[in-house]
């Protein structure tokens, strides 16, 4: 068996849930201001950010949501997110992060499927949220119902099994079918902050415009529980906006940028990069999607800082590989992180594959996820032997422990760095009266990496591609809508995915 394992020495295991880790980089610096709202300006120091996420742990328990129940958000960044975060876990409860740019479809579904009892969220939200979670309660950030929420302080963590206990359900597709809830115990998620803080070399004080959503597990892990943990700072933005970007960028002096590629190509090409000045900037880091060289030497020479890339994913919490600021290479996805080991297998035979080979990337280490929610199958299709997680990725790794992701064999979509899955659009498109079957591939996009694109089987009356796209977009999110629609006879049913794929993408090519 050909392993390949961390350059870092491991790690040790602290027992601490994610939110005393967290407090661990913060009690030194109480008066430090650690969460700004980048719109508004308002400010949260580490001692009242703290008290915050006690007092409300405290509140969520005494209203019949704390230790064992599970809590919904659907929300925007912005520093009450934190806090409800940690509340939550702090509590010894569950959080499940919904997309707040979810149709009410999207949102009962997350509802049911995780068991939330309870489903926080803002006032410009409150209409789909009520509509999805239906007997649900639903709060809003600001109202008097949510202010109800804080109570008195739980002073010490809510005792839970660091090991076996849920804390964090975000929702993954996995490497194939609908989304699933993605269970990460506490020690996921202490283990791969630490992980990350050694293998990115975060220094305390950092601090970037946190634009990554916190719903997804980059944001949650990356931004929100490294730079908390670290003793690191965020400025929050609600949704990606180039020009209060580079300006939270420019006036608080980031030293590094967290981005998705579509952000790496702005950061390349756009000219309004020039009105800014970005001399602090050290590093900017590209993950959620694949990104050749080509991009990252662009960024590297335009803006004079490193431009690295990792790789992971939401059943990793997420982080497996990250490029070495000291040692940077373009096009590699990273080396592993301590206490983490790889192995590439042929996908057709399950060999083990010696270095420079390509096959399907294998992961091992205390950052892989306990499991699905309500679903065995799928954990039982995604964990190999001896706790393997098989990530549906390809690729290989150089004689210097570099990875490189060179292809998927898993089936999503991956449209600005969001996963698509192409069941669940499959699904709505046959649930549409005069839709008799349906496939959806990506096909490649310099700007959003893979454009979904929809290939169906219609009856008569045939519905026009207008209709199609508004069922769509009443169903699904934004993210998650078709490009391009064609007519076709028939979809081969005999077909693997993969070749299934490559057979509607070279008749559309042909």
């Amino acid at each position: 068996m050909t392993i390949f394992t961390s350059p870092y020495p491991d790690l040790a295991t602290l027992d601490l849930s994610i939110t005393e880790r967290v407090f661990q980089g913060l009690e030194s610096l109480p008066d430090e201001i650690v969460l700004t709202d980048g719109p508004t300006g308002r400010t949260m120091t580490a001692a009242a950010f703290m008290e915050q996420v006690k007092q409300m742990a405290g509140g969520l328990s005494a209203a019949g949501f704390g230790a064992g129940h599970t809590v919904a958000i659907m929300a925007p960044n912005l520093p009450e997110y934190c806090v409800i975060f940690h509340a939550v876990a702090w509590g010894g409860g569950t959080i499940t992060t919904l997309n707040p740019t979810y149709t009410a479809h999207e949102v009962a579904h997350q509802i049911a499927d995780s068991g939330a009892e309870l489903l926080i969220t803002i006032p410009d939200f409150m209409d789909v949220a009520k509509d999805g979670a239906k007997d649900t309660p639903v709060i809003a950030i600001g109202s008097p119902e949510y202010a109800a929420l804080f109570g008195e302080a739980i002073q010490s963590q809510v005792p839970v099994d660091l090991d076996a206990f849920t804390v964090v359900l975000p929702y993954s597709s996995g490497t194939t079918g609908l989304p699933k809830g993605v269970m990460l115990s506490h020690r996921n998620l202490v283990i791969n902050v630490d992980q990350s803080i050694v293998a990115a070399d975060f220094q305390p004080g950092e601090v970037t415009a946190a634009f990554l959503p916190f719903f997804h597990i980059y944001g949650m892990t990356v931004l929100m529980n490294i730079h908390l943990a670290g003793g690191g700072a965020l400025v929050t933005m609600p949704r990606f906006d180039l020009p209060m970007f580079l300006q939270i960028s420019q006036d608080y002096k980031a030293p590094r940028m967290w981005v998705v590629p579509p952000v790496a190509l702005a950061l390349a090409n756009h000219p309004l990069i020039d009105d800014y000045d970005l001399s602090a900037l050290q590093e900017v880091f590209i993950a959620a999607a694949p990104s050749g060289p080509e991009l990252s030497d662009a960024i590297a020479q335009r803006l004079d800082c490193k431009s690295l890339q990792g790789y992971g994913m939401t059943e990793l919490s997420p982080v497996s590989h990250v490029v070495p600021r000291d040692a940077p290479l373009s096009g590699a996805a990273g080396l592993l992180v301590p206490n983490t080991a790889c192995r590439v297998v042929h996908i057709e035979t399950g060999a083990d594959l010696a270095a420079g080979e390509e096959g399907e990337l294998w992961i091992k280490g205390p950052q892989v996820m306990q499991g699905y929610l309500n679903n065995a199958k799928a954990t039982t299709d995604t964990m190999a032997h001896d706790d393997w997680l098989r990530t549906g990725d390809i690729g290989k790794v150089d004689e210097n422990g570099y990875l490189f992701i060179t292809d998927r064999l898993k089936e999503l979509i991956k449209y600005k760095g969001f996963q698509v899955a192409p069941a669940e659009l499959e699904a709505t498109l046959v649930a549409m009266e005069g839709i008799t079957d349906a496939a959806v591939i990506g096909q490649p996009d310099d700007e959003a990496g893979e454009l979904p694109i929809a290939f169906v089987v219609t009856a008569d009356p045939a519905p026009d591609e207008v209709a199609i796209k508004a069922h769509l977009g009443e169903q699904l999110s934004h993210y998650k809508q078709v490009h391009e629609i064609h007519y076709v006879d028939e979809i081969p049913k005999s077909a693997s995915g993969k070749i299934l794929r490559r057979f509607l993408r070279d008749g559309l090519n042909a």
